[in-house]
């Protein structure tokens, strides 16, 4: 085709408009990358991104994070890349908030600084947050990092107070029906825990967040009930947990709180399909209420009692009901042993209720109260069952008055993992698999190539 000067100037013109027009979509691609981030995390255990409970974290927290990686720096040629893996642990946090920065720092640098922050490790993490820090250790995974983020944004320092020498159920106990791992948990989420003696002490300790009943074995005296009504009129807040409708010894609070936990245990048969007994009930429905307003969860609450309240003009209570499990069940009011059939006359059928909630106005902050039909559920056998240490962290964050981290926990990875036999034929079998994909495998399809693109070149 013949061209002339009028067509190589129409054609210069054409190319000059492509070239613009594809500098700008370049230019508005990269515009909107910076301002929009759509991520898709395909690894099996979402090692990638956040679960929900930290991004909620994360979005509760107003003001900057700033994080200090004490760590040396990498040696590529040695396969040394823990900074890149130390950002690539940050960055999952960033993209969830923008306001998080992060500096390296070389331990061998700056001795000095070193030590004025107390790093004990290579790799140490000092995340700041509202003039506060804390301090982290490798190896990292969310659930301490968010662990970490909770505490500091815990505004209430006080500590939660547990009665004892009673035969509870303790919050710092191994045995399996102790709270021991419920309150390891606590103490993550920056709770201190402490356990007044009432025998001694004048009074319930007044700087409290709250005070936790744990199903007693043997009745408090009258002195320690008398103590712990008082400390109930002047506002303060209690979680109880009942394994059954003896009070032991504490009838006058539950008087006073218009408590009545019913007789008999809670039977429910599609615990079954489970391959649990029909004495573990499974939650069929949480309540309108804060503690239960985001957990949608599944738990399980092992011979479960029913609860009920109402609420008091007297005393200013408002009751909300937390969670009915047993739809298909119902409240056995005879003999629990051997096999279970429902008698409409005697029995309750479901869904049973075995929590409540009072709230009433009590100062600035207000007084609340969680009295649940059952301490089994956080005991240390059962806690990790379900989303049952979920449900208590939330009773336990709404009751001293933190709402805004009532969450569902992070929770740990779950990684799956190759195990290789120690005998040599299945060693020599890995290490030929590991270097055959590596090296061997690209180097056959490097000859390949160049084989091919010879015998083209020659034909």
């Amino acid at each position: 085709m013949n061209t002339n000067r009028k067509l190589r100037l129409q054609l210069m013109m054409q190319n000059s408009f492509f070239v613009l027009l594809f500098l700008a979509l370049v230019f508005l691609i990269g515009f909107i990358s910076r301002d929009y981030h759509v991520s898709r995390d395909f690894t099996q255990a979402n090692r990638n991104t956040l679960t929900e409970g930290s991004i909620n974290i994360l979005k509760q927290m107003k003001g900057p994070i700033h994080i200090k990686i004490f760590a040396s720096k990498d040696d590529k040629s040695k396969g040394q890349e823990y900074r890149k893996a130390y950002a690539d642990f940050v960055a999952r946090y960033q993209r969830s908030k923008q306001d998080i920065s992060m500096e390296f720092i070389d331990p061998a640098e700056n001795p000095k600084l070193v030590q004025d922050e107390g790093i004990k490790a290579d790799g140490e993490f000092v995340v700041e947050f509202n003039k506060r820090t804390e301090h982290i250790l490798p190896p990292f995974v969310e659930q301490d990092m968010t662990n970490l983020l909770v505490r500091l944004s815990r505004s209430n320092a006080k500590p939660i107070m547990y009665l004892d020498a009673h035969g509870e159920r303790n919050l710092m106990g191994v045995k399996n029906h102790d709270l021991g791992e419920f309150g390891k948990q606590l103490e993550k989420k920056g709770f201190k825990l402490a356990n007044p003696d009432l025998m001694v002490a004048q009074s319930v300790p007044a700087n409290g967040a709250m005070l936790i009943i744990a199903s007693p074995a043997v009745n408090v005296t009258e002195v320690e009930a008398k103590k712990i009504k008082t400390y109930l009129e002047a506002g303060g807040n209690l979680l109880w947990l009942l394994d059954d409708n003896n009070y032991r010894g504490l009838e006058s609070v539950a008087e006073y709180l218009g408590v009545e936990v019913k007789p008999g245990m809670v039977i429910d048969q599609s615990s079954v399909q489970y391959g649990a007994d029909p004495t573990a009930a499974f939650m069929s429905q949480y309540g309108e209420h804060a503690i239960t307003k985001t957990f949608a969860l599944r738990t399980v609450f092992p011979e479960a009692r029913m609860v009920d309240a109402k609420a008091s003009y007297e005393n200013g209570w408002k009751v909300a009901r937390l969670v009915d499990v047993a739809q298909n069940g119902w409240l056995e009011t005879g003999n629990v042993q051997g096999s279970y059939s429902f008698n409409d006359k005697e029995d309750i059928a479901g869904p049973i209720n075995i929590a409540v909630a009072l709230e009433r106005p009590y100062g600035k902050r207000g007084q609340r109260v969680v009295v649940v039909g059952n301490a089994n559920f956080l005991s240390n056998t059962f806690v990790a069952n379900e989303g049952n240490i979920d449900l208590g962290v939330n009773m336990v964050n709404w009751l001293a008055g933190d709402d805004d981290l009532i969450t569902i926990q992070p929770k740990p990875l779950k990684d799956s993992n190759v195990v290789i036999p120690s005998d040599p034929f299945n060693v020599a079998f890995a290490w030929l698999v590991y270097f055959g994909f590596q090296m061997i495998l690209p180097a056959i399809l490097l000859i390949v190539g160049i084989v091919t693109w010879w015998k083209r070149r020659k034909a």
